[in-house]
């Protein structure tokens, strides 16, 4: 195990990857502030939606949040360029990771994957050639890196693909009807639009993609179907970046491609001028074992929360329970609406919250859906009540719908919301079985 780790490959793959992951994390964080994301999801609100025991994770005041955005941007290019690089990483992982946790209004999974890599490429010697580190001291200056560089970014894109695959093998999926709803407000596209109108469009596109995330690592690490693979994925993320706008995820997925390709075929590409290694040494490092501890719980850790939900009573679909940090991508079409009631206890007088005067149209229309927010929502009516001297009550009434089917409702709304606590990791007594009428 040790010699295949920690034998020495050619880094060209690696240095390559630093300098498109850093121009990624560049525009993703600038692309923020003049795309107006960071304006609707973190300036505009009254309140964000946090991570549940993240509360202390806040907007910053005023224009705060696009001065932190600029220098998330500045730390990405510095990992572009390879400056003063770890500490660049380190600060980029940190900041992105507090504005992920700091709202759910806009999730992505693209936003916890950057999250993972950014922590990943935090210990990865990927300064080590064609950097300004490199430049201003030599000594650290490499043409090689230890095989595990490689492994640990093929096994996390692995685990991405494969959870992303089998989550997609369900009823709903089978028959293409989240992608009938995908593609039915898609119909406008010049020259495309004609095609997604079709019946069977929408079945090439849910086995397609299904197919796609179960095989497509596979055929890139084998030398005879890689090439396919690689144009396959080329057309697969050139189609998901175009037509449903899902971010950097369709490019960081090409990036990933560089650690599939034999190292002398990047370095024939991109560094022709770069010394290409061929020694094969095999350096072990004193602290292996900690080391090998370190990545063991890490990869522990990301084949169990994709896990999670199977321990969790009712369909994940549902409640969403255990949805979060598991590449279940775009699996659902689901709406809803939920009406909160506040009630003195001492009164026992009523009132209908009017969530406009609370809410964006962006967090109304996600919170109709989601547990997690009608349960911190509910939390902070009753904070607000409490600072004015009440004892309250709150019940939500509402009603959903997955994949354009029957609307039920979700919430018992003979439960008080506000006395009740969260679960992460067991099902919340107040969610209504989907079976339920």
């Amino acid at each position: 195990m040790e010699k295949f780790l920690f034998k020495h490959i050619d880094n060209s793959p690696l240095i390559v990857f630093r300098i498109l992951f850093g121009l990624l994390l560049f525009l993703e964080s600038i692309g923020a502030i003049f795309t107006g994301w960071v304006t609707k999801t973190l300036v505009e609100p009254k309140f964000t939606f946090n991570f549940i025991g993240f509360d202390f994770l806040q907007p910053l005041p005023g224009n705060g949040m696009y001065y932190y955005y600029i220098i998330m941007g500045v730390f990405g290019f510095c990992v572009m360029i390879g400056y003063r690089y770890r500490i660049a990483m380190f600060s980029f992982f940190i900041m992105w990771s507090a504005t992920y946790l700091m709202q759910k209004s806009s999730y992505n999974n693209h936003y916890y994957l950057t999250a993972l890599l950014s922590f990943l490429m935090i210990f990865q010697p990927a300064n080590n050639y064609l950097s300004v580190d490199a430049k201003r001291n030599p000594s650290i200056k490499s043409i090689s890196v230890p095989y595990w560089t490689s492994l640990i970014l093929i096994l996390q894109i692995g685990l991405v693909y494969f959870f992303g695959g089998i989550a997609k093998i369900y009823p709903d999926w089978l028959q293409a009807i989240p992608a009938k709803l995908f593609l039915s407000s898609k119909t406008s596209y010049p020259l495309v639009g004609e095609i997604f109108k079709t019946d069977w469009f929408p079945y090439i596109l849910s086995y397609g993609g299904l197919l796609f995330d179960l095989f497509i690592v596979p055929l890139l690490l084998f030398k005879r179907t890689r090439m396919f693979g690689f144009c396959l994925s080329l057309f697969f993320h050139l189609f998901n970046a175009i037509i449903f706008q899902v971010g950097i995820f369709p490019f960081l997925s090409l990036a990933f491609a560089l650690f599939f390709f034999e190292p002398k075929t990047v370095h024939r590409i991109f560094l022709k001028g770069k010394t290409y290694y061929t020694e094969n040494k095999i350096r072990v490092p004193n602290r292996r074992k900690g080391f090998l501890v370190f990545l063991s719980i890490y990869f522990i850790i990301q084949l169990a929360l994709p896990l999670r939900h199977w321990v969790i009573k009712e369909n994940v679909l549902w409640t969403e329970e255990g949805h979060r940090l598991s590449w279940r991508m775009m699996l659902r079409s689901k709406s809803g609406y939920q009406t909160f009631v506040v009630v003195d206890k001492k009164t026992s007088q009523k009132e209908t919250i009017w969530l406009n005067n609370y809410l964006t149209e962006k967090q109304r229309r996600v919170i109709g859906t989601k547990p997690d927010m009608i349960w911190q929502f509910a939390q902070r009516l009753k904070k607000e009540y409490a600072d004015k001297d009440k004892d309250v009550a709150i019940y939500v009434k509402g009603k959903i719908r997955v994949n354009g089917k029957k609307y039920k409702p979700l919430v018992n709304d003979t439960i008080d919301i506000a006395a009740v606590k969260w679960n992460h990791f067991r099902h919340n007594a107040w969610l209504l079985s989907e079976k339920k009428d």
